[in-house]
């Protein structure tokens, strides 16, 4: 028999997939406990809702969470009144504090 003749034949003849050495190699077995213990120790279920940390995560989880309110504007519109009267205390009513205009 030709090489080629071999060759041709080859790819016609399955491989031997259910060969007795790889029925019963243990290292197979071994590798699929170990992937059974794996799996079997993950949690189940759907994943616990993470607790919001940090100033930012706790404002956003109370005022964007489940029930959206309209109180982070009143504290945007509080800050610039505050912002707006430092500014004004600077920049002019210092002046007048002890003499009138």
């Amino acid at each position: 028999m030709s090489l080629v003749f071999k060759r041709a034949i080859s790819t016609v003849i399955p491989p031997k997939v259910a060969s007795p050495s790889a029925i019963g190699a243990a290292k197979d077995a071994a590798r699929m406990t170990r992937i059974v213990d794996f799996y079997s120790k993950l949690p189940r279920g759907a994943a616990p809702k993470a607790k919001p940390s940090g100033l930012i995560g706790r404002y956003q989880a109370r005022y964007f969470g489940d029930k959206p309110s309209a109180m982070p504007l009143i504290h945007l519109l509080a800050g610039l009144i505050a912002i707006n009267y430092a500014q004004q205390y600077y920049f002019h009513l210092r002046h007048h504090k002890n003499n009138a205009h």
